[in-house]
C-alpha cells in the first residue's frame, strides 16, 4: 500500500475540516459587511445589494460550515460568487489579482468542488460519507 493510498482513507475527514474552515471564513465576510465585525469598510442597508450579499454570506457560511444541506448551499454560493465576480470585479480589469476578484473565483470553484464531492464525513444533516 503506497503512502498516497494510506492518506486517501482520510479524505472524508479532510473534506469536513476544510469545509468548516471555508464556511467560517465565508461567514466572516458577511459579518464584516453587516455587523462591522471584524472591522469592515461599510455597513450597508440590509436591502441594498451589498446588504443582501452579507446575508447570503452569513447564512450560507453557517450552513456550509455545519454541513447542513451542503450540496444545494454550495451550488447557491458558487453561483453567488460567480455573479459577484462578474458584477463587481471583472469590470475593474481582466486579471483577477488586480481587479480584486481572486477570492471570488477561488470561493466559486471551492463551492463547486463541494457541490460534487459532498460535505465529507462530519455533517449535521448526516449526508457525509
Amino acid at each position: 500500500m503506497s503512502s498516497l493510498d494510506r492518506l486517501s482513507k482520510y479524505t472524508p475527514e479532510m473534506l469536513s475540516i476544510a469545509r468548516i474552515v471555508i464556511g467560517l471564513l465565508f461567514l466572516e465576510h458577511g459579518l464584516s459587511k453587516l455587523l462591522d465585525f471584524p472591522h469592515g469598510p461599510v455597513q450597508p442597508a440590509i436591502g441594498s445589494l451589498i446588504g443582501i450579499q452579507g446575508i447570503i454570506e452569513i447564512v450560507g457560511g453557517v450552513l456550509f460550515a455545519i454541513g447542513f444541506l451542503t450540496r444545494p448551499v454550495a451550488f447557491i454560493l458558487a453561483g453567488d460568487m460567480a455573479v459577484a465576480y462578474f458584477k463587481v470585479h471583472a469590470a475593474k480589469g481582466f486579471f483577477p489579482m488586480l481587479n480584486g476578484g481572486d477570492a471570488a473565483i477561488l470561493y466559486c470553484f471551492v463551492f463547486l468542488i463541494y457541490f460534487f464531492a459532498g460535505p465529507g464525513r462530519w455533517a449535521v444533516d448526516g449526508s457525509g460519507k
